[in-house]
């Protein structure tokens, strides 16, 4: 589906589909949610009656503009940011943090990873556009997901109910947006099986900025986390396969390069011990910081063959997240698909690391683009009471011609 902003906004499409949401499929949720699995659930009478309600849901992007009359000025580079905002569950800490913060506050485009509509861990706020409208920005989100739960780990925890179950990726710009474009990417893992169910697949929001002196295409992307390393380089092949553009290119996100098949408990405990053995230091300092020397060098080896360039775009080997194991919060997600007895073995792991590990999972990459100054902004999450996201954001500038 391509549409560009003023069609959008010229049909009041997110409030037809908040409308069907409520009034049509949540009444619904509950009867879905329990199925097993997606074959159960794709012959489930339910599903069937209202699949074409949810397909029209997962295929319709929101988009509209913030910004004012006066257009932003040109000029020699714009900065780009990437930043996965976890849901949105600090939304005021992070509109505070655009609006003030050194880095933040200076950025032109803005492509954002797990960005909630109506969720209840989330408040129920529309996060991208709100955003947006807080900033003066234009904006486009794309859904992934349904949700017909709360979500994982100490999300099932929090007060009330989704009001729409939408969460999905956007892009934010001080621009105009044109030509926002879905591509849907094939699941890592059955949706439906665990505690977590949803309706989708992880899609990249894909769309074209016009700068004053430079058009470029944009994508944001997250990659699935609970997948293979094969799978993870297969979406990103989908995303290169489906950008269909001329432009210059810049993907960002987070792509959840942990080294790891994560695609089931088992295999995540084998790697574990595998990386043990070949060393924790040696397996931090040269494969979870730079996961392109052998466990991820295909999804990286795909990039470069396509044309695109990881290396100037981003600060090499500098972490993105760091797993701490006293983290009551990051051990409580961990154990919705890792069995607790694990955890003693983790934290004798890292030992000698203060139960810390880091790694670097959020990446840009770009095409037909000078680059300069990649930064990765560790103070939104790290010397702070109450982080604004489990990951830190990352920028970089790119040179207009």
């Amino acid at each position: 589906m391509t549409l560009s902003v003023s069609e959008v906004e010229a049909v009041p499409a997110a409030e037809r589909i908040y409308e069907l949401i409520r009034k049509e499929i949540r009444p619904r949720f509950s009867e879905m949610a329990a199925c097993g699995s997606t074959p159960e659930l794709l012959v489930h009478p339910r599903y069937c009656e209202l699949s074409d309600a949810i397909q029209t849901v997962l295929q319709t992007p929101e988009a509209g503009s913030f910004a004012g009359p006066v257009s932003a000025p040109s000029g020699p580079a714009y900065r780009i940011l990437a930043y996965n905002l976890e849901r949105g569950i600090r939304l005021d800490g992070q509109i505070e943090a655009f609006r003030t913060h050194p880095y933040l506050k200076t950025c032109d485009v803005a492509l954002l990873t797990e960005t909630d509509v109506g969720m209840a861990r989330s408040g129920n706020r529309a996060v991208a556009q709100e955003l947006a409208q807080k900033l003066g920005m234009y904006f486009v989100f794309v859904p992934c997901y349904l949700n017909l739960a709360k979500g994982s780990g100490v999300e099932y925890d929090v007060t009330g109910d989704n009001d729409l179950g939408l969460h999905g990726n956007a892009i934010l710009s001080r621009y105009p947006i044109r030509r926002p474009r879905l591509v849907h990417l094939k699941n890592g893992k059955d949706k439906m099986k665990g505690r977590e169910k949803r309706l989708g697949t992880q899609t990249a929001v894909v769309a074209d900025i016009e700068l004053p002196n430079l058009a470029m295409t944009v994508a944001s992307v997250h990659l699935d986390a609970n997948s293979t390393q094969r799978h993870r380089h297969d979406q990103m092949r989908d995303v290169l396969d489906n950008l269909k553009t001329d432009l210059p290119v810049v993907l960002g996100g987070d792509w959840n390069t942990t080294t790891y098949n994560s695609s089931h408990a088992f295999h995540s405990i084998m790697g574990f011990w595998l990386r043990v053995f070949m060393g924790v230091d040696n397996v931090i300092n040269n494969h979870y910081l730079h996961p392109y020397n052998r466990f991820e060098k295909e999804l990286f080896g795909l990039l470069e063959s396509r044309g695109f360039d990881y290396k100037q775009c981003n600060r090499l080997g500098e972490y993105t997240v760091s797993y701490d194991v006293e983290c009551l919060k990051t051990m409580k997600n961990l154990n919705e698909w890792v069995p607790r007895w694990c955890f003693p073995f983790i934290r004798w792991a890292l030992r000698n690391h203060d139960g810390i590990c880091p790694i670097k999972i959020d990446w840009f990459a770009t095409r037909g683009l000078r680059c300069e100054n990649p930064v990765i902004v560790h103070d939104l999450r790290q010397g702070r009471a109450v982080p604004l996201s489990d990951h830190d954001a990352i920028g970089v500038d790119v040179i207009a011609p």
